[in-house]
């Protein structure tokens, strides 16, 4: 047994032993391709030195991994020597001379801008390490990106500025595709957090170290103290050198750099960018990589690793697999032109190898150094957040997934000047704020400048300065007042005034100065601190009480005319509803008529004295004297006011009539208001603006104009002095009120407004008492700005009422009536008869009902009702006209009336 097996191990000795003797001859003969792949890079560069290495290696460990393959990768090298020419022209003798099927490189934006061209003409694969957002796949087929583009560190860099309470950044950025291509992705994403770019600064390479301290003394009279840099290495180094001479380096500053820098941190001198952050791609630890660190070390102590170096290795392992899959059954000539070639790039043609390996380089995904790796996806833009402590990068936090998460023990972050404080990211330049002002003499409550003071005082010079103690600040800031003087016969205006925050003349600006959308465009305002609105005043008059026809005055005429109305038809109804049941309304027609009059207008002192019989006359009568009672006592209360109460009354109340009588309006000289009124319709001629409050009595005193058009704090102050001469009317037109104008993302902005809501909780009311409160009582002026005369419309109700009793009792009554009569209706006379015979028997007197009626009031309906069922009306045959002697005749039914009565 033990001799079968030692046959069966040699056996497979022999048959692994000829596989291997197969395999080699197959090579020996000549079936391994070899395919040329071209690299283009700096090689005295840190980056093209590393990336050189790490290309052989890759292939190195590619093929002893996988010896069983049938192509083989050439490389041949071209050094760019850090120039787009140079780049160029390599590109282009590596595909004439070598027909290679892919390059590898070049490293930098501007050299693979050439390069790219020519590899789309020629269909050739060009892998570059470019980092610029402007060389896109989509727009270059044969363009394969093997690093990050730059714009994708925007985000990380915006967390974490957003992660601390600072709201504007200073880029500083280096001229060229390099720095242009950086700005659009990092303004996008720093205004997604609410974050702006402050005063840019650009770079040149080729800047000396003058013109950069000269930039440095710039940014250091901003009030911005944080700072993005976003430089190549060798320029970032003399930047922070010259940044630590300026003593930028220090607390309170803030610096953040982009990977390019973190990178390559061991090419810069680190002791002058102690404390700065800066931002660099996360590589995955894994067994892979730290074998690989080591054998990198051992090989080349002189050379330091960095991620660059293992990109170039992950592609080129990438590239290798890719072309396996195409290479043994693809030809690897190019295609020549039929025409005569003019240059040396149409004697290129075109690869036919290219076509084939660019879908095949897409699709290929390995585990890499760098983690998953893919020639086309390279949306894993994990980043490290690395804060510079001596001659290292530690990793503080990690963005992933659009999270910032802790990845470090030390959870503070060691700022410029070894702080662990965040900076504010902000100060006040050289100390001082320049507050401007407007200086109009006019309004001295609210801002005034006396000759022999050195500031300006007033009621929002008070407010300003209170807010200012208030500021959650080590020190209150010191400031300087700068007045702005705004007259008629000049340019100057308020607009104009906040436009010199805009024009960097001032660093804020107080007084009264109003909260508008148009200029809220170049400038931001803190919160309100004064009421809102704009409104405007008239002269006022008072009544005259001793006028003969004042009691006129409580109804409007047309109120009168429907009162009048309601009681002539009240008192119609009345006589048709009683006229043949109640002695009194009958007799000779003149006195029917005059006891029409009589009875309805009687109502209105309530001395009627006639007895309704009629039950529908008597509810006709319960309504209307309630309409009268309601009516008196709003006419007795409004007659007692204008008589008793001293009522002032504008000459009128709306801004159109105004505008239709085309008056004259005044308003503040310099104010926005005179754009509003333009606004509501009137004209320039039609306008005048006046420089202050003395200016407005004195126009409206001699009628130079007809109203006064300002805003609530100044009309409120002037009608303080003079409450019995002029009233405030008209609607309030709304505006935003008193508010502080600050630099647009001003950083004092947020600090200000909080402080100015606990002034106006504390302190507010009592400057409002010192500067705006009236120096006399004006509380019983009656600023009523509508006549108080009573109008139709208040009693429409009422009338409404007593017109459907009214006359649903008529018709009622009516219906009744011809009830009864319907044998004459439907009698054989002609029309005029029948209306000749229904008159003549509505003219007579039911005689028992007469009777009746007044001797028990309880059955007076019952007996009505009973005499029309029991005495059915006459025939027109025995019908006769009653003569005018038959008021004089008594009756025994008219001595029961009579009786009852007394």
């Amino acid at each position: 047994m033990q001799q079968h097996r030692h046959h069966h191990a040699i056996l497979i000795i022999m048959l692994m032993h000829m596989l291997i003797i197969n395999t080699a001859t197959t090579n020996a003969n000549g079936t391994t391709r070899e395919i040329a792949i071209g690299v283009i890079l700096d090689l005295k560069s840190s980056v093209g030195k590393v990336s050189k290495i790490c290309i052989e290696m890759a292939l190195r460990d590619f093929y002893q991994t996988h010896n069983n393959y049938t192509t083989k990768i050439v490389l041949h090298f071209c050094d760019s020597k850090n120039d787009r020419v140079e780049a160029a022209n390599a590109a282009i003798q590596l595909i004439k001379d070598f027909k290679v099927s892919a390059i590898i490189g070049p490293q930098r934006s501007s050299e693979t801008n050439f390069v790219v061209d020519i590899g789309n003409k020629s269909r050739v694969p060009i892998l570059s390490l470019a980092t610029t957002p402007s060389l896109s796949p989509k727009e270059n087929p044969y363009f394969i990106r093997i690093s990050r583009t730059s714009s994708s560190q925007a985000q990380p860099i915006s967390a974490l500025i957003h992660s601390f309470p600072w709201r504007e950044v200073v880029l500083v950025y280096q001229d060229g595709d390099f720095g242009t291509g950086f700005i659009p992705s990092l303004s996008e994403a720093l205004l997604n957090v609410n974050v702006q770019i402050k005063h840019p600064i650009v770079i040149s390479p080729l800047a000396s170290d003058d013109d950069i301290s000269n930039d440095l003394r710039d940014m250091k009279k901003r009030q911005t103290r944080v700072f993005v840099v976003h430089l190549l290495p060798k320029l970032a180094s003399r930047f922070f050198k010259k940044a630590k001479q300026a003593g930028m380096m220090q607390e309170e500053y803030a610096w953040i750099i982009t990977d390019v820098v973190t990178n390559l941190l061991h090419t810069v001198d680190t002791e002058s960018m102690q404390g700065v952050v800066g931002v660099k791609p996360h590589i995955p630890i894994s067994d892979d990589l730290k074998r690989f660190k080591e054998r990198f070390k051992r090989s080349h102590s002189s050379q330091v690793i960095n991620v660059y170096g293992l990109w170039s290795y992950d592609a080129t392992y990438a590239l290798a697999m890719a072309l396996e899959r195409v290479g043994s059954a693809t030809t690897f000539d190019f295609q020549q032109q039929k025409q005569q070639p003019v240059t040396d790039l149409d004697a290129i043609g075109t690869s036919k190898l290219g076509e084939r390996l660019l879908p095949e380089m897409r699709k290929t995904k390995h585990k890499g150094l760098t983690g998953d790796f893919s020639l086309v996806d390279r949306s894993d833009s994990s980043y490290e957040i690395v804060n510079i402590v001596g001659h290292e990068d530690k990793s503080i936090y990690l963005w992933k997934n659009e999270k910032l998460t802790n990845i470090s023990n030390e959870t503070a972050i060691r700022w410029p000047g070894g702080s662990n404080q965040p900076p504010r990211g902000w100060e006040i330049p050289e100390g001082k704020l320049t507050v401007g002002y407007p200086d109009m003499g006019g309004y001295r409550e609210f801002i005034h400048k006396d000759t022999n003071e050195t500031k300006p005082k007033g009621f929002c010079v008070e407010v300003f300065e209170a807010v200012m103690k208030k500021l959650s600040l080590p020190l209150p800031p010191s400031y300087n007042y700068i007045p702005f003087r705004i007259e008629k016969k000049t340019s100057g205006s308020y607009d104009t005034l906040v436009e010199q925050i805009y024009h960097k003349k001032y660093d804020v600006v107080i007084g009264d100065v109003t909260i508008r959308a148009d200029r809220s465009s170049f400038v931001d305002f803190t919160l309100p601190y004064t009421e809102s609105g704009v409104s405007m005043i008239i002269p006022i008059k008072k009544d005259d009480r001793k006028n003969a026809w004042v009691f006129m005055r409580p109804l409007e005429t047309q109120l009168w005319f429907t009162t009048c109305a309601f009681f002539i038809y009240t008192g119609v109804v009345v006589w048709v509803l009683e006229h043949r049941v109640n002695k009194e309304f009958r007799g000779r027609p003149y006195k029917q008529v005059g006891m029409i009059f009589w009875f309805s207008f009687s109502t209105l002192v309530f001395a009627h004295k006639e007895k309704m019989i009629s039950n529908l006359s008597r509810f006709v009568v319960i309504v209307w004297v309630f309409v009268v009672l309601v009516l008196q006592s709003s006419y007795i209360a409004s007659l007692t006011s204008i008589l008793t109460v001293e009522q002032l009354q504008p000459d009128f109340t709306d801004i159109h009539d105004l505008i239709r009588q085309g008056d004259k309006v005044g308003h503040k000289e310099g104010s926005f208001v005179a754009q509003m009124l333009k606004d509501m319709g009137f004209q320039d001629d039609k306008l005048v603006g006046y420089d202050g409050l003395q200016d407005y009595n004195n126009a409206l005193s001699n009628r130079s104009v007809s109203a006064i058009f300002d805003e609530l704090p100044y009309l409120n102050l002037f009608l303080a002095s003079h409450c019995n001469k002029y009233i405030m009317v008209g609607p309030t037109y709304k505006s935003a009120g008193f508010g502080f104008a600050f630099p647009k993302g001003s950083p004092l902005l947020p600090l200000v407004s909080k402080a100015l809501l606990q002034v106006t909780e504390n302190e507010l009311n009592n400057i409002t008492d010192k500067w705006l409160r009236p120096k006399r009582d004006c509380s019983e002026q009656d600023m009523v700005s509508r006549s108080g005369r009573l109008s139709l419309d208040s009693f429409l109700g009422l009338f409404l009422i007593a017109g459907v009793s009214s006359t649903c009792a008529l018709i009622i009554y009516l219906f009744i009536f011809l009830y009864e009569n319907k044998d004459m209706l439907l009698s054989d006379g002609s029309i005029r008869q029948k209306l000749s015979a229904i008159a003549t028997t509505f003219n007579q007197e039911k005689q028992e009902e007469s009777k009746q009626a007044p001797t028990d009031d309880d059955d007076n309906n019952l007996l009505v009702i009973e005499d029309i069922m029991n005495n059915p009306p006459p025939t027109p045959e025995h019908h006769h006209q009653a003569s005018d002697d038959d008021e004089s005749e008594a009756t025994p039914g008219h001595d029961v009336v009579e009786e009852s009565r007394h």
